[in-house]
């Protein structure tokens, strides 16, 4: 089947991956390599992360249980002391490309994102948040997790975006930095792209897409 939408994921694909704030964090403060990925990946359906991103919890109280869970793996870690590190830098030729697909095909934006900073991609800054803004901007449909309900990588999210676009899963292309959240996209017969520098999504984004970037 033609290709005739381009699904997105935010955070790791138009920013720089919040991991590396996460291992400089952890190198700063002498703890494990991937320990705050490790406290996330606890429970993952209903540890206090996935709570915050369905905006079950606000964030005070994201910042207890996170320090609860974080504790009982062996190290005090507060939720407010991690979600600084959530937004990373923007990556302007990721945002070319975006314009570039939207030319061709339709664009929608699936982000697991919780009700902190500004804006849908969590910005630190107003400045930051207009950047952010810009872009979302262009998309013909976003679903925000913690305006949803719902979460990667529960795949009526992957669906409700279908549903949005007018498309069909096996005409969509589908771009996330977690493996995890591929998965049930290519389940439903998406082209699953997972994100691991801008390189190689604009390389594989290409070869999906037929595009140039």
């Amino acid at each position: 089947m033609a290709i005739e939408a381009v699904i997105w994921d935010f955070g790791g694909v138009f920013t720089t991956s919040p991991f590396e704030a996460f291992r400089r964090y952890e190198v700063e403060r002498g703890l494990p390599k991937d320990f705050i990925r490790t406290v996330n990946a606890a429970d993952p359906d209903a540890n206090a992360w996935a709570r915050f991103e369905r905006a079950e919890i606000d964030a005070a109280a994201f910042d207890g249980l996170f320090l609860e869970e974080a504790t009982r793996l062996g190290h005090a870690v507060r939720g407010a002391e991690v979600l600084p590190l959530l937004y990373g830098d923007l990556r302007p030729r990721v945002m070319d490309a975006l314009k570039a697909c939207k030319a061709r095909f339709k664009v929608g934006c699936i982000t697991n994102n919780v009700p902190t900073g500004h804006g849908p991609g969590m910005a630190q800054s107003a400045e930051k948040a207009l950047a952010v803004g810009e872009i979302m901007a262009l998309f013909d449909a976003v679903i925000e997790s913690s305006k949803a309900g719902v979460r990667k990588p529960d795949p009526r999210i992957y669906q409700m975006m279908c549903e949005l676009l007018g498309v069909a899963p096996e005409a969509c292309v589908y771009l996330d930095d977690l493996g995890i959240n591929c998965k049930p996209a290519a389940a439903l017969g998406m082209t699953a792209i997972k994100v691991s520098s801008e390189d190689q999504l604009l390389a594989d984004l290409a070869q999906a897409t037929g595009l140039a970037f």
